[in-house]
C-alpha cells in the first residue's frame, strides 16, 4: 500500500490540474470500489471549486467551495492518470509506460483547467467519501491519528511521550498510526536502519525512567524526517502498482538501503553486517544486526 511520501507525490501531481479549478463533471462509473459510493457522491461534487488539496497521513483530501471535503484513499493499487487533450503527460528519465486496460477507470473528474482527472484501481481497495469539513474532527477513517512525521508537533518529546511503558517493538510502535501517522512497513525498515536502532527494541527505551526522550528519540525523529523527506524528493518509492499521475516511476526505490536487500552487505560506513529479513507482526523486516541496536 503507499506509503506517505507515494501519497505525497501524487498530491503534487494533482495539485496544478485540480487546485483551484471547478469539476465541471463528475462521474462515477461503478457503484462501488472498497465501500459504495454515496448516492449523491457525483452531484455532491459536480460545479464545486477545488479550493485547496492537501493529505492527512496517507489520506488526500480536497477542500471545496461547498463546504464539503473529499477523501480520497490510493488503498493498494489505485493511481490517478492527468490527461490532457488526447494523451496523459508522461515526462521522466525514468518512464514507465502505464496500463492500457482502462476497464479499471473508475472515477473521472472533467477540470475547469482542461484536465480529465482518473482514478484507476484494478484491485478496488481504494475509496472515496464526501463530508462537511465542519464534521472533520468525527470522521471515522481521521479520528485518532496522531501527528504527521513532517509537521511540527512531531519531536523526540511527542515520541517518547507516546511511546513510554509500551512493552511492544520499536517498530510495531511506528506502525501504530495513533503514534505517528502515514508511516508503513517500508519507510519504518528505513528510519531504524538510519537511526541505527533494532526494529525489536522496546518501543519504551525511547524515555528515560521521568518519561524525558532518550539520545534514541531523537535519532529516530530526526531519521524518520530525512528518509520522507528524501522519499517525496525522488518521486516515492513506485513499488508494485504505485505511479506518479504523469504515470512515470518514482526514484527511491533505488535507494533503499535495507528494504528487500536481504544478503546484501550493509551501508553503514564501517559495518561489516548483513542486511537480514525476518518476520514481525505479519510484515517482512529487513535490518543489520551488525549496526543497529
Amino acid at each position: 500500500m503507499p506509503e506517505l511520501p507515494e501519497v505525497e507525490t501524487v498530491r503534487l501531481g494533482l495539485q496544478p490540474a485540480m487546485e483551484g479549478f471547478r469539476i465541471d463533471r463528475a462521474v462515477a462509473n461503478r457503484g462501488d470500489l472498497r465501500f459504495s459510493f454515496q448516492p449523491d457522491f457525483a452531484a455532491r461534487l459536480t460545479g464545486q471549486t477545488i479550493t485547496g488539496l492537501g493529505r492527512r497521513a496517507k489520506y488526500l483530501l480536497a477542500d471545496l467551495s461547498s463546504g464539503d471535503v473529499l477523501l480520497m484513499h490510493l488503498g493498494m493499487s489505485g493511481s490517478f492518470r492527468v490527461v490532457n487533450g488526447a494523451a496523459a503527460t508522461t515526462p521522466g528519465e525514468f518512464h514507465h509506460p502505464r496500463s492500457e486496460d482502462r476497464t479499471h477507470d473508475h472515477v473521472v473528474f472533467e477540470m475547469s483547467s482542461g484536465a480529465r482527472v482518473i482514478f484507476n484501481d484494478p484491485r478496488r481497495f481504494g475509496f472515496m467519501k464526501i463530508f462537511p469539513r465542519a464534521t472533520i474532527e468525527d470522521e471515522p477513517h481521521l479520528k485518532g491519528l496522531g501527528p504527521e512525521p513532517l509537521g511540527n508537533a512531531f519531536d523526540a518529546k511527542m515520541l517518547a511521550r507516546a511511546c513510554a511503558g509500551k512493552q511492544t517493538s520499536l517498530k510495531a510502535a511506528l506502525l501504530d498510526q495513533r503514534v505517528v501517522a502515514g508511516l508503513g512497513n517500508i519507510y519504518v525498515c528505513e528510519a531504524l536502519w538510519r537511526a541505527h536502532l533494532s526494529p525489536k527494541r522496546k518501543a519504551s527505551t525511547l524515555a528515560d525512567r521521568k518519561g524525558a526522550p532518550t539520545d534514541r528519540a531523537g535519532r529516530l525523529v530526526d531519521a524518520i524526517r530525512a528518509v520522507l523527506g528524501d522519499a517525496i524528493k525522488a518521486g516515492g518509492s513506485s513499488l508494485r502498482d504505485h505511479r506518479q499521475t504523469s504515470g512515470e516511476l518514482g526514484y527511491f526505490q533505488h535507494s533503499f538501503a535495507v528494504y528487500d536487500r536481504e544478503d546484501e552487505r550493509c551501508r553503514t560506513p564501517g559495518c561489516n553486517g548483513t542486511v537480514k529479513r525476518f518476520v514481525q507482526n505479519g510484515r517482512s523486516t529487513f535490518w543489520c544486526g551488525g549496526c543497529q541496536k
